[in-house]
């Protein structure tokens, strides 16, 4: 019989119709939603996980340590109880108070920072005391890697090589490298399109990294394109995802849904895919749909 683990990925692929402005062009949302833990990091957390166990890395009495701005934290904790591991985790305090309990539902340790960038050196400082591991999805290869096994090979099946343009947001940029590398692999003309906030928008999931703080995997020439997504404007697209579309998700996939229907407006046609990084329940507390 099939354990969980063998439900991350292989997600919905669905066209929106009511949304989209240009009839000539497919706009297809990916509804990562559907993965074990609600969100597209089930694919990088158990590939991270899994390969840290076969390489060793993780040794008897060790703790796993990571810094995260949530939707990671969770299939984190999760994939982590299924192997056993302790784990803890540490993210911004203006993190919903779902992604919390969602985490220690799973068992782990939650410690809260001002920041995502000073929760990412609170973890630092917590491996150079020794006793944890550090996954660190700011650098692991298993985070892409999961996305040039799964993600790619999904979305070039399920349009039958057909897609023009792959549309993500970007934090980790782990879904966008992994998926750009798979894709460019398949048709060199497939355009990538990255998704960031713009300057003072404050967008969970997608950011805008000081430089000291970029994500060692992430490669700018396997990005075409980066569409700047003001707060607003990635606001109201998640409630249109909701109320016209009936996408139940978070604001950053309102950001890449922006950029997808800025990007259906331009084109004469083609075949959009973007990423639909979680669901929408993880928001309730906030005024995302208030």
């Amino acid at each position: 019989m099939p354990t969980l683990l063998d439900f991350v990925g292989n997600t919905p692929l669905v066209e929106l119709k009511m949304i989209n402005p240009n009839p000539k062009v497919t706009l297809l949302a990916k509804l990562e939603g559907h993965n074990p833990g609600g969100s597209v990091k089930d694919r990088a957390a158990y590939s991270m996980i899994k390969g840290a166990v076969e390489r060793g890395e993780i040794k008897p009495g060790m703790k796993l340590i990571e810094a995260t701005s949530g939707n990671t934290g969770i299939a984190l904790a999760m994939i982590a109880r299924l192997y056993d591991i302790e784990i803890e985790l540490t993210m911004p305090k203006n993190s919903t108070r779902e992604r919390v309990l969602t985490m220690e539902a799973f068992g782990a340790k939650v410690i809260l920072t001002d920041t995502i960038e000073s929760a990412r050196d609170y973890a630092d400082a917590k491996v150079a005391e020794g006793g944890y591991l550090m996954l660190n999805q700011f650098a692991n290869p298993d985070n892409y890697l999961a996305h040039y096994r799964s993600t790619g090979p999904e979305i070039w099946r399920d349009t039958e090589g057909k897609v023009t343009h792959f549309v993500s947001s970007m934090g980790t940029t782990g879904t966008i490298m992994g998926t750009s590398r798979y894709l460019k692999e398949q048709n060199p003309d497939v355009q990538i399109v990255g998704c960031q906030p713009t300057d003072g928008s404050s967008i969970p999931g997608i950011r805008k990294w000081p430089q000291e703080y970029l994500p060692k995997i992430f490669e700018p020439a396997r990005v075409d394109r980066v569409i700047e997504v003001s707060q607003d404007d990635a606001t109201q697209r998640a409630r249109d995802l909701a109320k016209v579309e009936g996408v139940f998700s978070g604001m950053s996939s309102g950001g890449a849904a922006h950029a997808a229907i800025q990007l259906a407006n331009e084109l004469e046609e083609g075949v959009i895919v973007f990423i639909v990084c979680d669901r929408g329940d993880r928001y309730l507390s906030s005024d995302l749909f208030g």
